[in-house]
């Protein structure tokens, strides 16, 4: 089972409290390191203010050397896809080819008149999603010395030089997530390499990602691998009931929320493993755990301990 730490920086997070959670991830054999792209905090006050997340994961990447890195999910509202393509492509070179990108359409619309960026109706907002994906993908594929141009309703390019090209041949590897009933697995089929549902149970897993099966099999997927499957969840582990509520408090979280059937992943590490368990049964192969407290790097070195070797 492939194991993915996903941080959430808008919360209260430096550059240096996610380059040592990266750090350390990565020391402890976690696949990957994730992060959020979110301009405002959905709780507390946010200080000392948010980060850029493809400029910390450039930086990250320079420091770490075998991790992977990537955002859970950039918003397609934030960037032009020409220049995020460039963007994306370097820092693909910076990392030695350790790049994976999570795009979705942005739903979060207080971040958007907090500092200016246009938020457009949901329909509006999956058309630039569909297009950016598209134009990333059109990109990435063109052979040097070729061009790439598309004409869409949202995005123009004509003549681009396609330029400069990612490590990862075709580019890195594009996630597309969410629950959407229709769209969002169209878009999974024919772009995506993963697909991610964050945050639900696991019956509303199993059915997004039926729903993604379907949209493959109307779609097809000319010859390339079989989609991964994964979902992202909450834990908060410790090695006893108290320890897990020190934890739960800490971020703010209802340690009695998992006993209601709902919520988080809450637990001593045999509890969590069991949780993780059913999401693997219904086809999950990669699993994001969200930590919310970037400084318990203890958390971490539980997880990796004692809840990995767990797991099939």
């Amino acid at each position: 089972m492939r194991l993915c730490v996903f941080t959430e920086p808008q919360l209260g997070a430096t550059y240096e409290d996610q380059l040592a959670i990266a750090q350390r991830a990565e020391r402890l054999g976690f696949e990957a390191f994730f992060r959020s792209d979110h301009y405002v905090t959905m709780n507390g006050d946010g200080l000392p203010g948010p980060t850029d997340s493809w400029v910390t994961l450039g930086a990250l990447a320079r420091e770490t050397s075998t991790i992977r890195l990537g955002t859970l999910v950039s918003s397609a509202t934030f960037r032009h896809p020409g220049p995020l393509a460039i963007t994306i492509a370097q820092v693909d070179a910076m990392s030695g080819g350790r790049i994976e990108v999570g795009l979705g359409a942005g739903w979060f619309e207080r971040e958007h008149t907090a500092y200016g960026i246009p938020f457009p109706p949901v329909g509006e907002r999956f058309d630039r999603l569909s297009e950016q994906l598209a134009i990333l993908t059109g990109l990435w594929s063109t052979p040097a010395g070729s061009t790439f141009s598309f004409e869409g309703r949202h995005y123009d390019l004509v003549d681009s030089p396609a330029l400069p090209k990612p490590v990862q041949q075709s580019g890195p590897p594009i996630i597309v997530g969410g629950r959407g009933p229709r769209r969002t697995p169209r878009l999974a089929a024919r772009y995506a390499a993963e697909y991610n549902v964050p945050f639900s149970s696991v019956t509303d897993t199993d059915a997004a990602f039926k729903r993604v099966v379907a949209a493959i099999e109307e779609e097809g997927r000319d010859g390339r691998a079989p989609i991964v499957f994964s979902v992202a969840q909450t834990i908060v582990c410790g090695e006893n009931e108290a320890e897990v509520r020190r934890r739960a408090a800490s971020a703010g979280l209802d340690p009695d929320a998992r006993r209601k059937g709902e919520g988080p992943l809450f637990g001593t590490p045999p509890e969590i493993a069991e949780q993780l368990d059913e999401y693997v049964k219904i086809g999950a192969s990669r699993l994001f755990l969200q930590v919310l407290d970037l400084r318990d790097l203890d958390h971490l070195d539980l997880i990796a301990a004692e809840v990995a070797p767990l797991l099939p």
